[in-house]
């Protein structure tokens, strides 16, 4: 069965929990790793991958932390797939069965798993959150709806 990396599944949670606890300032990343039962340095690097992709915005200073860069419905958990999996690729295989039809058959099957992660938004995620009934750390949600 294909698993996404553990880097991948605490990239699209920690992007999920700030979009659906967030309020009227950021939220601070050691916030996020405690939510997610994380060291703070082992989520500092995927958090800055996900600032530099434009998916989070940080804000400096005291207050500081992040919000969305960009509004929910927008942000599919591809986005934060190809980010966190960016340098990734199958192995090259020692084999004729592997180079000629394993290789083509796991291409395939990231193909098709990867456009079923674009299907799929932070928004979608956060109303199935609501409709199970999940409180939000806040009651002042905001979003970039325009």
């Amino acid at each position: 069965m294909l698993v996404p990396s553990k880097k991948i599944f605490y990239a699209i949670e920690a992007v999920l929990y700030i979009a659906y606890n967030a309020k009227a300032g950021p939220i601070a990343g050691s916030e996020v790793a405690d939510a997610q039962k994380l060291p703070t340095r082992y989520l500092e690097p995927i958090m800055q991958k996900l600032v530099r992709a434009g998916i989070l915005k940080g804000v400096r200073g005291p207050a500081g932390g992040y919000v969305l860069g960009r509004e929910r419905r927008r942000i599919s958990l591809a986005d934060i797939y190809d980010v966190i999996n960016e340098d990734a690729a199958l192995p090259k295989s020692a084999t004729t069965l592997g180079e000629q039809v394993l290789n083509p058959t796991a291409t395939e099957m990231v193909r098709i798993w990867k456009e079923q992660l674009t299907d799929v938004t932070i928004a979608t995620l956060c109303e199935k959150a609501t409709a199970s009934g999940i409180s939000a750390t806040t009651d002042t949600p905001t979003d970039f709806t325009i």
